[in-house]
């Protein structure tokens, strides 16, 4: 069942500085970022072993360094049990202009 991934897109190129991202059951999550006008070209950033809470979201706050993305793909690598989910995904940061 794993890895599970999915994409998410921004509307115009930006600095991504904080990522906070609510999930359950996620052993194991993984970060690509592109700067592509497309979703392609993908590059590691950010591999985190997040903590189980039983019973509740797993709340995880991510400081990040060269945050520079147009796509963000995110992989569940492994999971605390067969199912896991990513509830929510915030991102601050800015919108780099001109670049995209």
């Amino acid at each position: 069942m794993f890895p599970q991934e999915f994409i998410i897109f921004f509307h115009k190129h930006v600095k991504i500085e904080r990522l906070v991202i609510q999930s359950y059951f996620v052993r194991t999550l993984k970060i690509e970022k592109s700067t592509s006008k497309e979703p392609v070209d993908f590059g590691q950033w950010i591999e985190k072993d997040l903590v189980h809470t039983e019973g509740q979201l797993q709340n995880e706050e991510i400081v990040a360094h060269d945050g520079y993305a147009t796509y963000l793909r995110f992989i569940i690598i492994s999971a605390f049990d067969h199912f896991a989910s990513v509830h929510s995904i915030s991102a601050d940061g800015t919108v780099v202009s001109g670049l995209v």
